[in-house]
């Protein structure tokens, strides 16, 4: 082959992959051919969609992410088309027409079909049918021709009996095995099948018997006798169909009318209904339907549904999390923080501006001990001996009479008061981390530590915790698990970079999500920074051992370096660009420092003298925006929220009532929100507004701060309506 060969080849192989990327994400092809690039030299999401924006047309992470994923769905059908062709050609059954066929297909499952008559699974009925010779009899019967004399199939039969083949039904029924192994694999019956699958297809659950009055089974009897269309089954009841036949409580199918469908089969491969061959090829029709296509297809659309259920409760799932971990800090402050407790007491901690433990106690003021007096004098001398800001008070059990304790106590000082959510909290203190963290300290303290954390700073706190322990999930545990973290992983990645970190005081976990660092670089910053000192600049990493060119490249603009040697070390403007930033400077006459958020200055700027060929008009916007505000915090502050003072638990609420609540998780159906007892309330999709919502994520957020009226309340189920229209 020529060299100018080779390169048309590879020119079309690349061609290709950009138009079935193009296909795939609507992305315009320059910007694709420009993001592959860029991921093919190992550089991250948010590092593309901040700092090369100019290359790729301003693609955001979702674009960026959408292509990543393409490209790997490419990557995937073209390592599938190698093995189909591999296999096949090993049996020397690969004509040139099917190797046409397999090349020119990039739908997994067309190739999957291509592939089904020469697989190399079990023995088949049909199989063992060719085996015994009769395979020529189902090509006479096949055919439906007169000509061939299938006006007496009997006599036909007859010639095929050997020792394995005792008479003529014998003989006819292994015909009928082989014909309705070749109906299975036919493509046109399997692809309007699916099609009939996917319009009309009902999912239908049934009860198991033997477990109807199980105590388990009760939440799951809405589906005892349960059928709707598969393609309008919502992602969360869907998902709660599988897990109830998962647990044996219920028998699932996935069904269309079985005439619809035989029907359909019998147009397409009957051709002479008055031929004696007829009668057979109607047999192995329904043969072929009921033990073959049927079992095979509806597998396929559960699965198919499945996977779209899967996709819809990872979106939501990420987007709770990524709420959850941009929820608003309150910053570094001295703060309190209490793990309320009955019996066991209260654990409480008081930490310091970074964070860091200063002190840990357990009070009693609840029963049995009821030991007041002496918990209100432990936490005035807490408050006043560590200069305390905030108390942080866990939203677990004996949360609103803990908060009510502490507000009956009379500082010296304002100090805010501030109930977070708790979850995942028991999670962290048993974990690796935190053993790590606090090795002289019980898990108690650990847990303690964490609630005064995540109000100090949810994002650095919770990216210790493994995401699906939060408590923001739908079904998570239901769902494709390594689609699930990989999900979470890019959220989680995204949130942190999206704000960037102190490189002074982060931890291990929150610098492992830095782009380009990861869990072993790390360890070696951490380890760097306990040897060295704090970090001066940002140039400084280049001293971590193991970080090399590319890491720094990625990492660099996602750190900060408070009070360093070159204050725009603490912004996001990339090293990079620092030699333009000084450029502007010296041609406005000022000093580098003296340009920072100075907003006369920066106005006189014209962005378009300063391109080049790396840093191009997208970044130079950024760049400007950036030394307006250096360093802001995309999150907003935190507030002070009180629930209800005369609601402590679920009988005390009463239909009719208006509740201040904070919403604590988001699903496809509605939403739950916290009124300041253990159980949460749902408010359906259809009483968050007046009208018609899509999208629950178009009303609420998480940790919004709403107004709900009590709709229903089920006391024996634990059960709480809510209504946000009133």
């Amino acid at each position: 082959m020529s060299k100018d060969t080779i390169l048309a080849v590879q020119f079309l192989f690349t061609m290709t992959h950009i138009q079935f990327i193009q296909n795939q994400t609507n992305i315009a092809p320059k910007s694709i051919e420009a993001t592959i690039k860029l991921l093919s030299e190992e550089c991250t999401i948010p590092f593309i969609s901040r700092y090369r924006k100019d290359q790729t047309g301003n693609l955001d992470e979702v674009q960026i992410e959408d292509i990543a994923k393409a490209k790997k769905h490419y990557n995937e059908i073209i390592k599938r088309k190698e093995s189909i062709l591999k296999s096949i050609e090993e049996q020397n059954a690969l004509s040139p027409e099917l190797k046409s066929k397999i090349e020119n297909s990039f739908d997994l499952q067309e190739l999957e079909d291509f592939y089904l008559p020469y697989k190399k699974t079990r023995k088949t009925k049909g199989d063992t049918a060719r085996e015994n010779g009769l395979e020529p009899l189902a090509k006479i019967i096949m055919s439906q021709s007169r000509s061939v004399g299938t006006d007496d199939i009997e006599f036909l039969a007859s010639k095929y009996l050997n020792a394995k083949v005792k008479n003529e039904d014998e003989a006819l029924q292994g015909a009928r095995d082989i014909i309705a192994e070749w109906i299975n694999e036919n493509l046109f019956i399997r692809k309007n099948l699916r099609r009939l699958f996917q319009r009309k297809a009902e999912i239908t659950t049934k009860v198991v018997k033997t477990k109807k009055d199980d105590e388990a089974a009760q939440k799951f009897n809405q589906y005892f006798d349960w059928n709707e269309p598969i393609s309008k089954t919502p992602s969360h009841r869907l998902l709660a169909m599988l897990r109830a036949e998962a647990e044996g409580f219920v028998k699932l199918n996935v069904t269309v009318e079985k005439e619809e469908a035989i029907d359909f089969i019998e147009e397409n491969i009957i051709k002479n209904k008055n031929s004696d061959a007829t009668e057979h090829l109607e047999l192995a029709i329904k043969d072929s339907y009921k033990r073959l296509l049927e079992p095979a297809i509806s597998n396929e659309t559960l699965q198919e549904a499945k996977a779209k259920a899967d996709i819809k409760a990872i979106d939501v799932f990420s987007e709770n999390l990524r709420q959850l971990l941009l929820a608003p800090p309150l910053g570094e402050k001295r703060i309190l923080a209490i793990d309320p407790g009955y019996r066991t007491g209260c654990k409480v901690v008081c930490l310091d501006e970074k964070g860091d433990l200063l002190n840990n106690e357990t009070i009693y003021p609840h029963a049995p001990q009821n030991d007041t007096a002496m918990a209100m004098k432990k936490i005035r001398s807490m408050v006043n001996a560590y200069n305390i800001e905030a108390i942080s008070i866990g939203n677990g059990t004996a949360s609103r009479e803990t908060e009510f304790f502490i507000k009956k106590i009379a500082f010296d000082k304002p100090v805010q008061v501030f109930v977070v959510s708790e979850a995942g909290a028991s999670v962290y203190s048993a974990s690796k981390i935190a053993r790590e963290e606090f090795s002289n300290y019980d898990v108690t303290v650990r847990g303690s530590v964490s609630i005064g954390r995540r109000l100090s700073d949810p994002l650095a706190e919770l990216v210790k915790i493994d995401p699906k322990s939060i408590g923001v999930g739908q079904y998570q545990h239901d769902v494709d698990q390594t689609k699930l973290q990989l999900a979470l992983d890019s959220t989680v990645m995204s949130c942190v970079n999206s704000v960037g970190i102190n490189i002074n005081t982060a931890s291990k976990s929150l610098l492992s999500y830095v782009s380009g660092i990861g869990e072993k670089m790390a360890e070696n910053i951490v380890a760097y920074r306990s040897e060295n000192g704090p970090f001066e600049d940002r140039k400084q990493l280049k001293k971590v051992p193991r970080l090399g060119e590319k890491a720094y490249q990625q990492a660099a603009a996602f750190i900060r370096i408070k009070e360093g040697k070159n204050p725009l070390d603490n912004s996001a403007v990339h090293p990079e660009a620092y030699p333009i930033v000084e450029k502007i400077a010296k041609d406005l006459g000022i000093k580098t420092n003296e340009l920072i958020a100075n907003k006369e200055k920066i106005s006189q700027i014209k962005t378009e003298n300063y391109i080049t060929a790396e840093i191009g008009i997208l970044t130079l916007k950024d760049i400007l925006k950036e030394l307006e505000k250096p360093g802001l915090d995309p999150r907003k502050a935190a507030k002070i929220f009180e629930f209800d003072p005369n609601v402590r638990s679920i009988k005390d609420l009463k239909t009719g009532m208006i509740l201040p609540g904070i919403v604590n998780n988001i699903t496809a159906f509605g939403c739950f929100v916290d009124v300041g007892i253990k159980e949460s309330g749902l408010v359906h999709i259809s009483q968050l507004k007046e009208g018609f919502v899509s999208d629950v994520n178009e009303v609420v957020k998480m940790h919004q701060h709403v107004q709900v009226k009590v709709v229903e309340v089920e006391e024996a189920r634990k059960r709480i309506q809510l209504t946000m229209v009133f």
